[in-house]
């Protein structure tokens, strides 16, 4: 239980998506004007990486690494098949993000016209393909690990999007200059926010 949390604390901190591999920038910096439209965006980038990931995982063990088909017959002991971890571990991810699509229009169709093209667009989002890289590359011992991870991931891009539109809201009333409006100064409060989000690589778990 206590590594569950260490990977979980970690990846929300430490790993973070947005401020450690700067990942998922584009819907980070197109949808973070309000707080509202980042909620929902961040809720659902929450969701399919708590799912993708750990299917992702199974996908891994089960079938795709080399010899994970020796539970079907010994004859395929042999057979490797990472060469389509990219491919299969996109299906996955489109399939979960057409399935949120479809949540949201059928109960939020005002956050579902807010969200736009941005929503669908989680489906090449690199911060959830960068997820399932990352499962696979630190080789997690079980599903569990790769859930507590893959939702990690999700809140820490979930803390990074809300945190840039809160502050993005109040800046509208800041008498920012004017070459520095708009995406100028929120890159700056980004690089702000990461070294900030650095903090937390002094704490021992």
């Amino acid at each position: 239980m206590e590594n569950l949390v260490n990977i979980f604390v970690k990846s929300i901190f430490i790993d973070n998506m947005i401020f450690a591999y700067f990942l998922g920038m584009c819907s980070y910096l197109a949808v973070s004007k309000t707080v509202k439209t980042s909620t929902g965006l961040g809720i659902a980038v929450i969701f399919v990486l708590g799912f993708t990931v750990p299917v992702d995982f199974l996908l891994q063990k089960y079938v795709l690494a080399e010899g994970a088909l020796a539970w079907l017959s010994p004859s395929l002991a042999d057979v490797d098949l990472s060469f389509l971890s990219f491919i299969m571990f996109i299906a996955i991810i489109a399939s979960m993000v057409q399935l949120v699509e479809m949540i949201i229009e059928k109960f939020s169709p005002a956050l579902y016209s807010s969200l736009g093209i941005f929503l669908p667009l989680i489906a090449v989002n690199c911060a959830i393909l960068g997820g399932s890289l990352f499962m696979q590359e630190r080789e997690y011992a079980n599903i569990a690990e790769a859930t507590s991870f893959g939702l990690g991931s999700g809140v820490g891009w979930f803390l990074a999007i809300v945190g840039i539109a809160a502050i993005r809201e109040k800046i509208k009333y800041s008498n920012v200059p004017a070459p520095l409006r708009g995406l100028g100064i929120t890159f700056i409060i980004t690089g702000l926010m990461g070294i900030a989000f650095m903090s937390f690589m002094g704490i021992k778990l």
